[in-house]
């Protein structure tokens, strides 16, 4: 038998393919062969670890790690938490208003409130840290009641401003 070009991928069995290959030659570039089923096949054996159905707070955790929403659920839940967090009683005077850069605003009923809670800084921070790390909380400013204010925007002029005109 002389060495003789094959056939056409489609038309040529298994038994001529394998004696080409075994001789050197090849049948040809495309993959002509037919899949075969995989005998063993591990992911649809019964009683194997990863059949058993999850639990759905662990599928709901995979899929807000794999989403990115952990540090916005996290952020959710410390204000929806305030309560637990600070104390019924100081939760009544006090409520989170914004968290920006890492910097978390609460606004007391009064001044007074805002006082205490900075004296409890430290401890409310390191709580948060402990029960929140993912809200990404580093500091904490606590205000007092709005107040009128004549500043507008993130910087101010020093001296009276406008109320020097007043007589």
């Amino acid at each position: 038998m002389s060495d003789a070009v094959p056939a056409p991928a489609a038309e040529v069995p298994e038994t001529v393919a394998t004696y080409l290959r075994l001789r050197g030659l090849k049948p040809s570039s495309t993959s002509w062969k037919r899949k075969r089923r995989i005998a063993v096949d591990d992911d649809n054996a019964p009683f194997t670890p990863g059949r058993d159905p999850g639990m759905l707070g662990d599928i709901l955790d995979r899929l807000t790690r794999d989403s990115g929403w952990q540090t916005t659920l996290a952020r959710e839940d410390l204000v929806r938490q305030w309560a637990d967090l600070a104390g019924a009683d100081t939760a009544k005077h006090s409520e989170p208003v914004s968290l920006e850069r890492g910097l978390l605003t609460v606004k007391c009923d009064s001044t007074a409130w805002a006082k205490n809670l900075q004296f409890m800084r430290a401890t409310i921070l390191t709580e948060i840290g402990r029960r929140y790390p993912d809200a990404g909380v580093e500091n904490l400013r606590f205000i007092g009641p709005d107040v009128p204010s004549w500043k507008w925007g993130p910087r101010a002029v020093p001296g009276r401003g406008p109320r020097d005109t007043y007589g």
